[in-house]
């Protein structure tokens, strides 16, 4: 049986011990039915009950799950792979990173959490590409299935293809085996994380730690590689790099954690930075410090950059390009001027209203109604219709697919249907550029 078949069958056996609920839950609601008309307090506690399934149904599913993961692991461990295997093509060799169609999944005992469902966009060379969405709508999962940093087994990308230009040549990421993955991760694509501390070793010199990359993927010399942290120091704005060399990291201040983060990524001049909500810990001035120090360091070593982030004022501050993720899938994607100046899908609207302005008084910030859908459990309609107040009859039917609004600009919304949708393949149709 085919991976995709077994996640259907997971859940299929989900939705049935759902059911089961739902059907035990409704009975004890006429139960109670006299005593709730009585007491309102007790009839709201009957409409927050949570689903929870049997532990047999949950068993099942979780011996499901295990087939999968031993699966895929086992093929992932394979040894000797040889190249002609995650060798590939860029489909245009001005790119950086291509995902096309990529889905990660997480195998749990409740279910198959669809993290990342088929989401399909482009990093151009010497470009910053801006991923914006709230929490929990797989920014972060894309960027760690670049990274193959997923948590095993229980995450897996199950379908889809990531390549990456390496200039000579190109590899599909998702197939590279582990010690060809070691060779590229930390070398040829690096990562700034979200939070400094939790980066650095907290026993460990924070110099010696920016060395440990260099020594990694470079032939030198320890003294060789003191020195060149130092010059990464330097380049980073820290003043007096001798003294920071030989710190801990909880003797530093946040800016300037993140700023040895940096250059650990720098350390060895990627083709491709990814910054993973680099600034939410900072302060507005450290910010900006922060956010300038990117984008000159971009263009110094003529690299490009992956910027995940919930925050649109610094999307709009640093992104070429944009794009909108929602539920595990893409929204809309286009440059950021055409994102900012006419933003098409009803979320991406709502997150452009939802930002406060400067200078105008409002008495409440607007917010987007309603709740994400349990993610275990998505519908087979368009994820976001239950919240939109744009919605139309066609958005309970299919998901729909991308439409274009210009060489650059998709969406997936039945309100651009008059536009012709890319045809061809599931990852075309995912609106790839």
């Amino acid at each position: 049986m085919k991976i995709k078949d077994r996640i259907d069958k997971i859940g299929t056996l989900l939705k049935g011990a759902l059911v089961k609920v739902e059907e035990k839950r409704t009975a004890d609601g006429k139960k109670h039915s006299i005593l709730s008309r009585l007491n309102k307090d007790i009839q709201k506690r009957e409409n927050k009950k949570t689903n929870y399934i049997s532990a047999r149904d949950s068993a099942r599913i979780s011996r499901e799950n295990r087939k999968i993961t031993n699966e895929i692991e086992k093929e992932r461990n394979r040894k000797r792979v040889p190249e002609s295997e995650y060798l590939t093509t860029m489909r245009d060799t001005n790119n950086v990173v291509e995902f096309d169609d990529l889905h990660t999944y997480f195998f749990t005992d409740i279910g198959t959490v669809k993290a990342v469902d088929g989401v399909s966009f482009d990093v151009p060379h010497g470009k910053t590409v801006g991923v914006v969405g709230e929490s929990g709508c797989g920014k972060s999962v894309t960027s760690l299935s670049l990274m193959r940093l997923v948590q095993r087994p229980q995450g897996q990308t199950v379908k889809g293809e990531i390549r990456f230009n390496l200039g000579d040549k190109a590899y599909d990421i998702a197939k590279c085996p582990e010690t060809v993955m070691q060779t590229i991760r930390g070398n040829r694509v690096s990562m700034i994380f979200q939070e400094p501390m939790t980066s650095l070793n907290p026993v460990f010199r924070v110099g010696p730690q920016v060395d440990e990359v260099l020594l990694l993927h470079n032939t030198m010399t320890k003294l060789e590689a003191k020195e060149r942290t130092l010059e990464l120091l330097n380049l980073v704005g820290i003043a007096n790099s001798e003294r920071v060399y030989s710190n801990f990291p909880h003797e530093l201040s946040g800016g300037m954690r993140q700023r040895i983060v940096i250059a650990m990524a720098l350390a060895c001049n990627p083709r491709l930075i990814i910054a993973d909500e680099p600034t939410t810990a900072l302060d507005v001035t450290i910010q900006a410090q922060i956010l300038d120090l990117l984008r000159e360091i971009k263009d110094k070593i003529n690299s490009s950059i992956m910027l995940i982030t919930h925050d649109l004022g610094v999307i709009a501050g640093m992104a070429d390009y944009v794009v909108v993720m929602y539920a595990g899938k893409i929204v809309e994607k286009g440059t950021a001027k055409e994102i900012f100046d006419n933003p098409a899908h009803p979320y991406t609207i709502g997150l452009m209203k939802s930002k406060p302005v400067v200078g105008r008084k409002v008495d409440k910030l607007y917010n987007i109604p309603g709740n994400v859908p349990n993610p275990i459990d998505m519908p087979n309609y368009c994820y976001y219709k239950d919240r939109c107040d744009r919605s139309m009859p066609i958005c309970g039917g299919e998901y729909p697919k991308y439409y274009k609004l210009s060489e650059t600009h998709y969406v997936n919304c039945y309100r651009y249907a008059e536009t012709e949708p890319k045809e061809g393949k599931e990852g075309v149709e995912n609106g790839k550029n």
